[in-house]
C-alpha cells in the first residue's frame, strides 16, 4: 500500500524529568568511579610519563659519563646506561601498543632499578655519584603507576641499595653525613610523591566524572532539542492539514452553491415537463434525466457534508455505518475505476465513543491510500473483527507493498512513498487514533501480494466481549456501475 505519513505514538509531556544532573551525581559511587577510572585509563597515561622519564635519565646518564664525568670506568657505565636503553625501548614498544611492560610483575621492576641505579654509583663516585638523583626519578615513577604501599616498598630497596654503597668505600663524616641526608631525602621525596600521585589521581577521576555528566547532559539537550523539533513539525503538518481542510470546504460549498442553483432550476423544468401531457417516449427520456440530476445533486450532498466545518462532539458511532461513510466519498476518488472493494463485517459490533468525522477521515484515507495502491482490475478488503478486548479494523490492499526500508518512516510527518503524496495522511491518522480515540494503528503486513493497515479500537463493551470474528465478504460492483 502506498503510504502517505504521520508522526510517532505520543508526545511525552514536558517537565515529567526527575532533576537529571542530582540523579547522575548520585549514582557516582565508588564502583561507578571505578569503571570511569578504567575509561580514562590512569595506567596508561602514568606509562607514558614513566617512558619520558626513563629517557630522560638514560640520555643524561650518557652525558655524565662521556662529556661531564671523570672518564673512570667509562665503559662499564655506558654498558650498564645501554642496558638501560633497551629496557627503555622495550617499555616504550609497550606503551605505544597500549600495553605496560611487566604490569603483573611492579616489585621486580623496583627491585631491577634499585640495583641498576646502586650499580651505576658504585661504578661512578659512590655516595657522592649524581646517579644518585636517580632514586627520586625511580620513586616518582612508581608513586604516579603504583599504590602508596608500594612505593615504600620500592623506597626500602632503593634505601637498601644505597646502604650498600658504604661498604665500599671508607664512611668519612662527610660520606655518613650524605648518607643521612640521602636517606632523609628519599623519604620527604616517597611522601611527597605518594601525596602528589594520590591528588593527581583524585582530580583525574573527578575530571572524568564531570565530562561523563556533561556527557549526558549533553546527549539530553539534544534529545530534548529532538522531541521539540519533532513537536513542532508535528504541529506545523497538523496546522498545514487543517488549513487544507478549510480551504477544500470553502471551495466545495462555493461548487455546491454555484452548480446546485442551475441543477435546481433544471429539475424544476424536468417535472414541469412530466406534467404535461407528452408521449411515452418523451417522459421515459424525462425521468432519465430526472435520476441524473438527483445523482449529482446527492454527489454535491457528500461533498458538502464531508467538507463542512468538523465538530468535536463525541457521538456513539456505528463503525459500519462510519465505514460505509467513507465508502460513498470514496467511490467518486478517479483511482476507483476498474477496482472492486470487498467487505466482511462482524455482527452485532458494540457502537464506539468518538468524533464521527474523525473516524471517517481516517479511514477515508486508508481507503484511498488502498485505491492508490491498487492496479486496475484488483480488489481492497475491509474486515471488521473482535480478538482479545480490540476491535480491528483491517483494510488490505493486493498492491506490491511497502518497502522494508520505508516501513519505518511511514508514520513520520511529509514522508511519502507516492510522487504526488503530501506525506500527511498516516501522519493525520496515527494522531487522531492514538491521541483522540486512544486507539492504536499499525502496519500489520506488508509484501508484494500487498499490505495490511489495522486500526485497533476498544471501550468496555468491546473488551467484555471474547472473541468475534469477520463476516462473509460482501461484494461491490466497479465504481463506473454504481448509480
Amino acid at each position: 500500500m502506498s503510504a502517505q505519513d504521520v508522526s510517532s505514538p505520543s508526545i511525552p509531556t514536558p517537565g515529567t524529568r526527575p532533576d537529571s544532573t542530582q540523579a547522575m551525581f548520585k549514582s557516582l559511587t565508588p564502583q561507578n568511579l571505578a569503571l570511569r577510572d578504567q575509561e580514562f585509563n590512569w595506567d596508561l597515561a602514568a606509562e607514558s610519563i614513566t617512558v619520558r622519564i626513563r629517557w630522560f635519565g638514560v640520555l643524561v646518564g650518557f652525558v655524565l659519563v662521556n662529556f661531564v664525568g671523570s672518564g673512570e670506568n667509562q665503559f662499564i657505565l655506558n654498558a650498564i646506561l645501554t642496558l638501560g636503553a633497551i629496557y627503555a625501548i622495550i617499555d616504550t614498544w609497550y606503551s605505544l601498543r597500549g600495553l605496560v611492560f611487566l604490569d603483573a610483575a611492579p616489585l621486580l621492576i623496583s627491585m631491577m632499578e634499585a640495583v641498576f641505579i646502586g650499580l651505576l654509583c658504585y661504578f661512578d663516585e659512590g655516595l657522592l655519584s649524581p646517579f644518585r638523583f636517580y632514586y627520586f626519578l625511580s620513586l616518582l615513577v612508581c608513586a604516579l603507576r603504583h599504590p602508596a604501599w608500594m612505593t615504600y616498598i620500592s623506597l626500602l630497596f632503593h634505601t637498601a641499595s644505597y646502604t650498600a654503597l658504604t661498604f665500599s668505600v671508607t664512611l668519612t663524616n662527610e660520606r655518613m653525613l650524605a648518607l643521612v641526608f640521602m636517606l632523609v631525602l628519599m623519604l620527604w621525596v616517597t611522601w611527597a610523591t605518594v601525596s602528589l600521585s594520590d591528588l593527581l589521581m583524585r582530580a583525574g577521576r573527578r575530571l572524568a566524572m564531570l565530562n561523563d555528566v556533561l556527557r549526558q547532559n549533553q546527549g539530553e539537550l539534544e534529545q530534548r532539542i529532538n522531541e521539540r523539533t519533532r513537536q513542532l513539525q508535528e504541529s506545523q503538518a497538523m496546522l498545514v492539514q487543517h488549513e487544507k481542510q478549510a480551504a477544500f470546504g470553502l471551495l466545495a460549498a462555493g461548487i455546491a452553491h454555484e452548480v446546485g442553483n442551475p441543477l435546481a432550476a433544471i429539475s424544476s423544468l424536468v417535472q414541469l415537463l412530466n406534467r404535461r401531457d407528452i408521449d411515452a417516449h418523451t417522459r421515459e427520456k424525462l425521468h432519465l434525466v430526472d435520476d441524473q440530476l438527483r445523482r449529482i445533486q446527492r454527489t454535491l450532498r457528500e461533498l458538502v457534508d464531508f467538507s463542512r466545518p468538523a465538530t468535536n462532539v463525541e457521538t456513539n458511532c456505528d463503525i459500519h455505518e462510519v465505514l460505509g461513510a467513507a465508502l460513498s466519498i470514496a467511490k467518486y476518488y478517479k483511482r476507483k475505476k476498474g477496482k472492486r472493494i470487498v467487505t466482511a463485517f462482524a455482527e452485532n459490533i458494540p457502537r464506539v465513543r468518538a468524533v464521527r468525522d474523525q473516524l471517517v477521515q481516517v479511514f477515508l484515507n486508508l481507503i484511498l491510500n488502498a485505491l492508490d495502491a491498487t492496479e486496475e482490475g484488483g480488489q481492497i478488503h475491509i474486515s471488521t473483527s473482535i480478538a482479545d478486548g480490540w476491535l480491528r479494523i483491517d483494510i488490505r490492499d493486493d498492491g506490491h507493498g511497502i518497502e522494508p526500508a520505508a516501513r519505518a518512516r511511514i508514520f513520520q510527518p511529509y514522508f511519502t512513498t507516492k510522487s504526488t503524496g503530501t506525506g500527511l495522511g498516516l501522519f493525520v491518522c496515527r494522531n487522531i487514533i492514538e491521541q483522540q480515540l486512544y486507539g492504536r494503528i499499525e502496519l500489520t503486513a506488508s509484501s508484494s501480494s500487498g499490505s495490511t493497515f489495522t486500526v485497533f479500537l476498544t471501550s468496555d463493551a468491546i473488551q467484555s466481549i471474547g472473541q468475534r470474528p469477520a463476516g462473509v465478504e460482501v461484494g461491490e460492483l466497479p465504481a463506473e456501475e454504481l448509480a
